[in-house]
């Protein structure tokens, strides 16, 4: 879960560091990190939104783009406090890629809630996993090994002729 689909802070960091730059060295303000992250944040949220539930109903809570924001306010204080682009990248890179994992906490722990489903007691994120199978999950495997694989293709493709 990412912004850019499925990648790592390595590739996330490239263009709130290309704004950031472009932003300092022309104007002075230290926020362009913020900015660009806001803004992809934002695109990706209308994405998810309109293609992923507006149009297949798939749970939206499945494919939420990763919170890169506090790694992106990092990024700009040491750009502002130290006034160095190399400051910045060495030490504020290390930062952004710190951040990435416990600044997405907050969203990912509402998924950890246990309840109880037919006498059993699961994690939410087990609960929709269990009714929205996804491929490489066991439950998929086992629809495969059985023969009643089902596919995505009616929810995303138009009728045929």
């Amino acid at each position: 879960v990412d912004v850019y689909g499925y990648c790592s802070t390595i590739v996330s960091i490239t263009f709130p560091a290309a704004v950031q730059a472009m932003l300092w060295y022309r104007y002075r303000l230290p926020i362009g990190a913020t900015v660009c992250v806001l803004a992809l944040l934002l695109g990706e949220w209308i994405n998810r939104y309109l293609n992923f539930w507006g149009w297949t109903y798939f749970p939206v809570n499945f494919c939420f783009p990763s919170n890169l924001v506090p790694g992106a306010i990092v990024l700009d204080v040491i750009l502002m406090l130290g006034s160095s682009m190399t400051l910045t990248a060495v030490v504020g890179g290390l930062a952004w890629g710190l951040l990435f994992y416990p600044g997405n906490w907050p969203i990912i722990a509402p998924l950890h809630v246990p309840v109880e489903y037919n006498g059993m007691t699961f994690t939410l994120a087990d609960l929709q996993g269990y009714h929205y199978v996804r491929t490489g999950t066991p439950e998929y495997i086992r629809m495969v090994e059985k023969g009643t694989l089902r596919t995505f293709g009616k929810d995303v493709a138009p009728e045929g002729r």
